[in-house]
């Protein structure tokens, strides 16, 4: 039997092309972040049985769009703009591919603190513009400095390891973290004001929840150490993007690496553009053949096991609890 399914966005990687072909599937791309009636008539006019979100939200019109859905799949592990309670309404399950790009999200949240620590971007930027500031620029080396994780996932957990060769110490907070890792340079911190107090570079490694939005706002940044580095390649709506435009136009931390913003993407006009201390990227930090590979693979496996009645991994069901209910 055939089966529909749509992306919230371009085709998937050519792997797992090629395998819904193999299973008769008629897959459905569609323009990146179109407006939310557009999305929705292309899903009542198709009846996919299956969605996976590639970017932009999926909302409880659009999921009732479809009388035939069945399945929900995420490109990634991000389920914010997804309408969960939604999907769980007409027993839908909410998948993510759990652990599939966390490598290469953990190498661009390193790629950042070096960015940030060594002024590249700017530098680069000035390098092109004419400039020789060999006499004026002075970075931060990050051997032996104290990293903050606030989070530890399966991305969480290779920054954990990635950073061990810098001999950096590493202090964990994660409210729902069962058992640390056993390592020399980590320790858990349950504290997350002192976590901030005694770190040099914090990194937002958690989901967005209703309880943790602006985790990071005024008074969190007041408590960070004067020149410490705030990297998040998590979601956007963890920073309060008001405070932390004044932290850094006040020098109170040394600087930022932002993969993920809100809105995404940012306005033309944000002030975040006349910051020299911060480094930005468009949410690109699983943008790898490789883990486009492992996630498009996911994600759709996910929808053939779901299709055929197959359970599904808990942990990647996002909305199993709501279904229970």
């Amino acid at each position: 039997m055939s089966r529909t399914l749509l992306l919230t966005g371009p085709a998937l990687a050519d792997q797992a092309m090629r395998l819904a072909e193999q299973h008769a599937i008629r897959v459905i791309p569609t323009t990146p972040y179109l407006p939310e009636q557009e999305l929705e008539a292309i899903i009542r006019a198709e009846q996919p049985d299956g969605i996976i979100v590639r970017q932009g939200s999926l909302t409880r019109a659009m999921i009732d769009a479809s009388s035939a859905l069945k399945v929900v799949a995420k490109h990634g592990v991000g389920y914010n703009t997804i309408d969960i309670q939604a999907a769980a309404d007409r027993g839908i399950p909410v998948s993510i591919a759990v652990g599939a790009n966390a490598q290469s999200v953990a190498e661009h949240a390193f790629a950042l603190m070096f960015s940030v620590a060594r002024q590249t971007a700017l530098l680069d930027a000035r390098m092109r513009e004419g400039h020789w500031d060999k006499a004026t620029a002075n970075g931060m080396e990050l051997a032996g400095k104290t990293l903050g994780l606030v989070g530890l996932g399966s991305i969480g957990a290779i920054l954990m390891d990635l950073v061990a060769p810098l001999r950096m110490k590493v202090k964990v907070y994660d409210p729902y973290l069962r058992q640390l890792p056993v390592r020399d340079h980590v320790e858990r911190e349950e504290d997350f004001d002192r976590l901030l107090a005694d770190s040099d570079i914090i990194s937002l490694h958690c989901p967005l929840t209703d309880t943790n939005r602006n985790l990071i706002g005024a008074q969190q940044l007041e408590r960070m150490r004067p020149g410490s580095i705030l990297i998040n390649t998590a979601r956007g709506e963890l920073v309060d993007t008001d405070a932390l435009v004044h932290a850094l136009s006040e020098r109170r931390i040394g600087g930022a690496g932002l993969d993920t913003f809100h809105p995404e993407p940012p306005p033309a006009d944000s002030p975040l553009w006349g910051l020299p201390t911060l480094v930005a990227t468009p949410h690109i930090g699983a943008n790898t053949s490789e883990a486009r590979d492992r996630v498009g693979l996911v994600a759709l496996q996910q929808v053939l096991d779901a299709w055929d009645g197959k359970a599904l991994d808990p942990r990647c069901v996002v909305n199993r609890h709501l279904i229970d209910n």
